[in-house]
């Protein structure tokens, strides 16, 4: 048997990579840059470890609990300290925290009481037709009203996708929010009543998961990754042509002048990047370019060091986020030396905050002088931030975070075609299944069983996707 080309070496092509290895099936994996991981980077300098990308994992499911322990990682890994499941919103200038109970949520200042006595009433709004297709804005409004639009919604959809509510589709952005609502006819009695299911299948909701981390940062999963799988990594590679060629798939390496023969093929580097592939099933070419439509969101993180006595806040938490409607320069900011140890040298504390998205797209593009003049503005402010910082890692990234708006069925449906037309051709990572970085582990977990049974069967289309 040939090996699988897995073309995109982030975290979904990584771990399809070895979960193909502990099943029996050689891949080959071509990487563009010069190093895997993606937008994964762990930087440690004076004491303090900036995470460029994600900064925790969410652990959803049994499987990423296994690859950690596979791996051999789990010395390594760190949970969240107890005090970060304290989360703030940005309410009129102030850090209010986020209720979690019915008598905080009662007692909080985030909320005013008309918002609060309408709660109760959406186990009475009407679901929506099955078939429409709504914004989170146009969702939320309906269901919980503006008051949680703006301090609720607004502020997480600004953490998780640094997006507009107004644009991203609930039923492909949060499917699983539609689809409590399809089911039980209400957000309250879903969470209840779902709550039953995850727990028979072993997963849970992902507000609820455990965060965790390793000792050296999110690099380490990364890292065991690369080691585990050795020369079948091949970097300075990138793909410009794929070719099937009967049961088989011709992949040409760009300004290689090599081609080599492939059992099966996953594409999981970003989309605007596949957009650029040549896809052919002679005689007939099937476009890739529609896939550079998806937009993504631009996002500008900025890790701070700062000496403890200069942040007059307790940081008892895991961050802020920041509603559009404060006006702010910054989305939000986590607060990372409080989640884990060794993110600052003793006497100091870390921030972690990120700025742009679709928001405020402007803010993501300036230098880092000009990036770190806004985050200090609103850091004085919020956080009585006193002195300037002593640590600085500035990541600019201006296609971050792909963005599930209105009408990104239409994508869906490409991919779907083109597995469907191509036996042997696989779609997978945060453009298609969740942008998180749970997500995209699991993603490559699933592909690497779907591309399993393809090849184990020897039948000429390929296993259902999983639920």
């Amino acid at each position: 048997m040939n090996p699988v080309a897995i073309v995109g070496g982030g975290i979904t092509g990584l771990c399809a990579a070895y979960r193909l290895r502990e099943l029996g099936i050689p891949a080959t994996l071509y990487e563009a840059a010069s190093r895997v991981g993606g937008v994964i980077r762990s930087v440690e300098a004076d004491g303090f470890l900036a995470e460029s990308g994600p900064n925790t994992i969410l652990e959803t499911s049994p499987v990423i609990r296994r690859l950690v322990a596979d791996l051999g990682l789990e010395r390594e890994r760190l949970y969240s300290a107890p005090e970060a499941r304290n989360r703030y919103i940005l309410r009129r200038g102030k850090v209010e925290t986020v209720p979690e109970t019915p008598l905080a949520f009662c007692r909080s200042r985030l909320f005013s009481w008309p918002a609060k006595l309408r709660l109760p009433l959406e186990v009475a709004i009407p679901r929506s037709a099955p078939d429409d297709e709504e914004s989170v804005a146009a969702f939320v409004t309906r269901r919980l009203g503006r008051e949680f639009l703006d301090y609720a919604v607004n502020p997480m959809v600004g953490g998780i996708y640094a997006g507009d509510p107004a644009r991203l589709s609930l039923r492909h952005a949060f499917p699983r929010l539609h689809a409590a609502e399809q089911r039980y006819g209400s957000l309250i009695l879903g969470q209840w009543l779902g709550a039953r299911k995850r727990k028979r299948s072993g997963e849970v909701a992902k507000p609820a998961a455990p965060k965790f981390s390793f000792t050296h940062g999110l690099q380490s999963l990364v890292h065991a990754l690369e080691t585990r799988l050795g020369d079948a990594i091949i970097l300075r590679s990138g793909v410009e042509a794929i070719r099937r060629v009967g049961p088989e798939w011709e992949v040409t390496r760009a300004n290689a002048m090599e081609t080599r023969r492939h059992s099966a093929v996953l594409l999981a580097a970003p989309a605007h990047k596949l957009a650029a592939l040549e896809l052919e099933d002679h005689p007939a070419r099937f476009p890739l370019a529609p896939l550079r439509e998806i937009p993504y969101a631009p996002v500008a993180s900025l890790v701070l060091g700062f000496r403890r006595e200069a942040v007059t806040y307790p940081l008892d938490g895991f961050g802020v986020l920041i509603p559009a409607a404060e006006s702010r320069n910054l989305l939000g900011v986590i607060f990372s030396s409080s989640l884990f140890p060794n993110r600052a040298p003793g006497g100091h504390v870390t921030l972690t905050c990120y700025l742009g998205g679709v928001r405020s797209p402007a803010l993501a593009r300036q230098e880092p002088a000009a990036a770190l003049r806004a985050a200090m503005a609103d850091l004085r402010d919020f956080l009585g931030v006193r002195e300037e910082p002593v640590f600085l890692r500035h990541t600019a990234l201006q296609r971050a975070i792909p963005q599930y708006e209105i009408g990104f069925g239409r994508f869906r449906e490409l991919m779907d075609r083109l597995e469907a037309d191509l036996p042997g051709l696989f779609l997978a990572g945060h453009f298609r299944d969740g942008i998180s970085m749970a997500d995209s582990i699991l993603a490559g977990d699933r592909a690497a069983h779907r591309i399993h049974a393809l090849l184990s069967a020897g039948k000429g289309e390929p296993a259902p996707l999983s639920p």
